[in-house]
């Protein structure tokens, strides 16, 4: 069950795990039928899930994926996560609490801060802050900076801030835009060549299962692929071990089992964001990150069945 109209590709690449472990073409139903304003129902009928859309009716599935759903289009799920979550029907990390803090970025800062998870400092800024207000927070942290809006992905809307000019050139675009906005210190996250670099890492039940690693040219630009960064795959083991620690408790302190982050080694290793649904758009990504995501469905699905 995926946004079908997203265009990033991940449900392709879904559906070729599941015929690849089960020699079965999957079901494949549109998410946004399932909103409260959809055409599509989602129940529990006898003690067994019915989902129906579109013509097709499925009763009791093993298992549910549900995965490429774009922050904007969560909070409208969050009566079929409640279903599935009752139907007791094999889904992973589809809990909408862990939606809503991983995709408000506002609330997975303080997330981490709970948890003890190290991250950079932050401070959060209403869309009419104002620039008094904004200066005093770039000066607290130090006057080399991250500004990013709470909710976004892609590194869409993101600055690179290291003077008032900056500054009020981003608070004015959040305002205009009514974005709740993010000031983060600057991690000073550069290789020996002196360019940006970061990982992208992927966790899955508490391991380690996917890293690349992100370089950006452009020291002001971030380290997303969208916006001109390089991405190279490693083995997981390539990734020292305090990072592999790092990112497993950011994914536990979030709640979710399944989750991409980004983070670096510099400033002692620290996370700047997660993802719920990283993409699955990398070469060698289907062997390395579908196929192990499906069949950690199909693990509890035959767990459940023998239970």
């Amino acid at each position: 069950m995926t946004d079908q109209g997203e265009t990033e590709g991940s449900r392709a690449a879904l559906a070729q795990a599941v015929l690849r472990l089960t020699g079965s073409e999957p079901i494949c139903l549109d998410a946004r039928d399932f909103t409260p304003s959809g055409p599509g129902r989602a129940e529990i009928v006898a003690d067994r899930l019915v989902l129906e859309a579109d013509g097709v009716r499925v009763v009791d599935p093993a298992a549910v994926v549900v995965y490429e759903i774009p922050p904007a289009g969560r909070p409208a799920l969050e009566p079929l996560q409640d279903v599935l979550a009752r139907s007791g029907v094999p889904c992973l990390g589809t809990g909408a609490g862990a939606w809503r803090t991983a995709s408000d970025k506002e609330t997975m800062v303080k997330a981490f801060a709970a948890a003890g998870v190290a991250q950079m400092p932050s401070l959060c800024l209403p869309p009419d802050a104002g620039e008094a207000a904004a200066l005093d927070a770039f000066t607290e942290l130090g006057g080399d900076v991250w500004a990013r809006p709470v909710s976004g992905m892609g590194g869409q809307d993101v600055f690179h801030v290291t003077d008032e000019a900056e500054l009020r050139q981003a608070a004015r675009r959040y305002a205009a835009e009514g974005q709740r906005w993010l000031l983060t210190s600057d991690a000073r996250n550069y290789n020996a060549d002196g360019l940006r670099h970061q990982y992208r890492v992927v966790v899955l039940q508490g391991r380690v299962i996917w890293v690349a690693e992100h370089i950006q040219p452009d020291s002001d630009a971030p380290c997303n692929v969208a916006q001109g960064a390089t991405s190279t795959p490693l083995s997981p083991d390539a990734l020292p071990g305090h990072l592999h620690e790092l990112a497993a408790a950011a994914a536990e302190a979030v709640g979710l089992p399944y989750a991409g982050l980004d983070l670096a080694a510099e400033s002692g290793g620290v996370v700047f964001e997660i993802n719920v649904h990283p993409a699955f758009g990398a070469t060698g990504a289907l062997e390395g990150l579908a196929v192990p995501y499906v069949q950690a469905h199909l693990d509890l699905a035959a767990a459940a069945s023998t239970a």
